[in-house]
């Protein structure tokens, strides 16, 4: 494999993916005190890789992949070697949608093996389910029971900043292997 580890970046339209990119691009060369308001982003249409130098100048390349093209993602899967799934914690109408892409990408063959964040997103949002519902809607127990994967899960605002400093973590220590 190259030095450079790739990531994938999945998640239905709209839950925070390229937000949550530009934010820990930031969080990596600034500290959380210091993220700005955070920047406008417009839906992915397409692909968008991103280069994070994470500590000890381990490289991990994020591609992520618009919400849009989730008939396509399989064709993404063969060389990567993690993926973060985002939700949005606050769009409970997107939430059956998102467990069923969630289903599709922990049984792909290509990725079992790979490691998995599933990241609840939004959570600076007022009307939020509670990790518990959410969790009990997914049936998570039973996702991260029968999965090859290992499987993390993390709640974040992309917005916020909140939870970011956790997914850097989470990222580092997969790309340490």
């Amino acid at each position: 494999m190259s030095s450079k580890e790739t990531c994938l970046l999945l998640g239905a339209t709209g839950v925070g993916k390229t937000l949550l990119l530009k934010r820990l691009q930031k969080l990596i060369v600034h500290s959380l005190d210091e993220l700005e308001t955070p920047p406008s982003t417009l839906p992915t249409v397409g692909t968008n890789l991103t280069d994070l130098t994470l500590k000890k100048k381990k490289k991990v390349t994020v591609r992520e992949l618009g919400g849009c093209m989730g008939p396509i993602w399989p064709s993404y899967f063969k060389d990567c070697s993690s993926v973060i799934f985002m939700v949005d914690s606050a769009n409970t109408a997107q939430i059956s949608s998102s467990c069923i892409q969630l289903l599709s990408v922990l049984s792909a063959e290509p990725l079992s093996n790979a490691s998995v964040l599933i990241l609840f997103n939004k959570r600076d949002m007022p009307c939020i389910m509670s990790l518990i519902e959410i969790k009990s809607l997914f049936r998570m127990d039973d996702i991260v029971a029968s999965a090859t994967q290992p499987i993390t899960i993390l709640e974040a605002s992309a917005r916020s900043g909140e939870g970011l400093k956790e997914v850097l973590s989470w990222l580092e220590s997969v790309m340490v292997k």
